[in-house]
């Protein structure tokens, strides 16, 4: 009997205990759900660049014909198809001999010419002086002075066939009109070419035009001098600036497009006749807020976003409907909802709900502070 008081009382005992061990378990362990691992960024205004992106063609402004100036048979070619030249250089050489031997000539007629010319100007001295002497008469005077200005004359002719001559003899060599590439020889040493003959087709790719169609109704948004971006597809990382310098004044028929045109100077990504990715500025809006576009959200209220708080010492998230406006390089432009400085939720926004608890991943190297610090910088 007393045996079996003492086991009862031994019993009692041990559940005592365990009740007691229970209960103390069960305050260690948290309230609530586990909180959610995020990332978050504070939303800060900025200026917004609103844009238009198009891809469009790019043509050569300058795409001069080369012909031959003077005729004569080509001695030397230079330039071949491909070949990328500088302005002024040496593109292939025409015979000079000819106009060599007609310089000569005329340098000899000049010399000549020169001389009777001042042969007569002494000669018609002398008589002006025998004239107010009265030796002769004046008729014998103005004779002598129409001499001299017929030379004369035929002194500045001969000087300006010296000087055609001069001009011809630089045309053999036929070179560069502006920087670009040979884009078809067509002379070959030793063919006879006629004055207008064609020898080379180059390509200008230092200035360049881009043909940008835009939708009908953007109208009222695109005009002459607004700000452009271009890039290449061989090179989508580097951007070059220009503006638009007209807009065509008719829509062209085959895509119902407006076309903007924009003249650039090439920074050598472009090539004429390739494509291009431009994005247009047509307007800029200041002190936008703006957030990436993961941390937006379609729930049945519309759209929201998450905003980190603060509630009962834990961080939570705030479910806030928004309202977006611009969307572009990965990011919403918030018209409504949203104020700057608030913290919102980036990484995880689509596995919250309001008021769930957060937290944020620590950074690589134990930075205790590392998740306010992580939330502000994105």
């Amino acid at each position: 009997m007393l045996a079996a008081r003492l086991l009862a009382a031994a019993a009692a005992a041990a559940l005592s205990v365990a009740g007691c061990g229970g209960e103390a378990e069960s305050a260690r362990r948290p309230a609530g759900p586990p909180a959610t691992l995020v990332t978050a960024i504070a939303v800060e205004p900025r200026d917004l660049e609103v844009l238009e992106q198009v891809v469009g063609t790019i043509e050569n402004v300058l795409d001069p014909s080369i012909g031959a100036e003077v005729a004569g048979r080509v001695v030397r070619v230079h330039a071949y198809t491909g070949k990328k030249v500088r302005q002024g250089e040496l593109l292939a050489e025409i015979d000079p001999r000819d106009f060599e031997i007609q310089a000569r000539a005329d340098a000899a007629e000049i010399a000549r010419l020169e001389t009777l010319l001042a042969q007569q100007e002494r000669v018609l001295e002398r008589q002006q002086k025998l004239v107010a002497q009265g030796f002769i008469s004046q008729n014998a005077a103005d004779e002598a002075l129409a001499q001299r200005n017929a030379l004369r004359e035929s002194l500045a002719a001969a000087r300006a066939r010296a000087e055609q001559t001069k001009r011809n003899l630089a045309k053999t060599r036929v070179t560069a009109p502006v920087e670009g590439a040979i884009e078809v020889q067509i002379v070959a040493p030793g063919d006879f070419v006629k004055v207008g003959d064609p020898l080379f087709r180059m390509v200008g790719t230092g200035r360049l035009r881009a043909r940008l169609p835009l939708p009908e109704n953007i109208d009222r948004l695109v005009r002459p001098g607004l700000k452009v971006r271009l890039s290449a597809p061989s090179a989508p990382e580097r951007e070059l600036e220009a503006r638009i310098d007209e807009l065509r004044p008719t829509v062209v028929a085959q895509s119902r497009a407006l076309e903007a045109i924009v003249r650039f100077d090439n920074d050598g990504s472009f090539r004429g006749g390739g494509s291009v990715h431009a994005k247009i500025v047509v307007a800029v809006r200041p002190g936008a807020l703006t957030v990436p576009e993961q941390s937006v959200v379609l729930r049945p209220a519309g759209k929201v976003v998450y905003v980190v708080t603060e509630r009962d010492g834990r961080l939570v998230a705030e479910q806030r409907q928004v309202q977006t406006g611009v969307r572009q390089d990965g990011r919403y432009e918030i018209v409504k909802g949203l104020a700057a400085g608030e913290r919102v939720v980036v990484d995880g926004a689509g596995f919250l709900t309001h008021g769930a608890p957060v937290a944020f991943a620590k950074p690589a190297g134990g930075d205790k502070g590392g998740a306010g610090k992580g939330a502000k910088k994105g």
